[in-house]
């Protein structure tokens, strides 16, 4: 028998948090709802495997959405709109197509994280020759003690 202060969970968390992460539940919220610490939240899902599941399959649906989204941000997307207009005094629906372009910084964010060797910002420094770290360190130590 282990020792310690007894579990706050109950069964009835696990569909309550798939339909939070559902809604787009972080685990800061997770916790704050059910009034533990984060780090209780990561427990459970170790020492819950139908909680952690749960929360998985809650997350799932959402990320797919803004996934789908930052693509469709990336490539440009058209969609159906209507526009209502006055004329002569009457009111006129008239169907329409409304166009987003394809914005850079969506396609830049897609790239870096489906091609990262490729899109990642990186900078490659090459040093070269010798330095004396040593030498330089007694000059720094003597500037600073007031002797240089």
């Amino acid at each position: 028998m282990t020792a310690g202060r007894p579990t706050s969970y109950k069964p009835e968390y696990v569909e309550q948090a798939r339909k939070l992460c559902q809604l787009g539940a972080t685990d800061m919220e997770l916790a704050d709802f059910f009034e533990v610490n984060v780090l209780t939240i990561y427990r459970w899902r170790i020492a819950h495997p139908e909680f952690c599941n749960a929360m998985d399959l809650g997350k799932e649906a959402p990320n797919t959405r803004v996934k789908r989204s930052l693509y469709n941000r990336a490539v440009g997307y058209s969609y159906a709109s209507e526009k209502v207009f006055q004329y002569q005094g009457e009111i006129v629906r008239a169907e329409t197509i409304e166009h987003v372009p394809p914005d850079a910084n969506a396609a830049f964010l897609w790239l870096k994280n489906r091609e990262p060797e490729e899109w990642r910002d990186r900078k490659e420094v090459e040093l070269s020759g010798n330095v004396d770290i040593g030498s330089r360190l007694a000059r720094a130590k003597a500037r600073v003690d007031g002797e240089g």
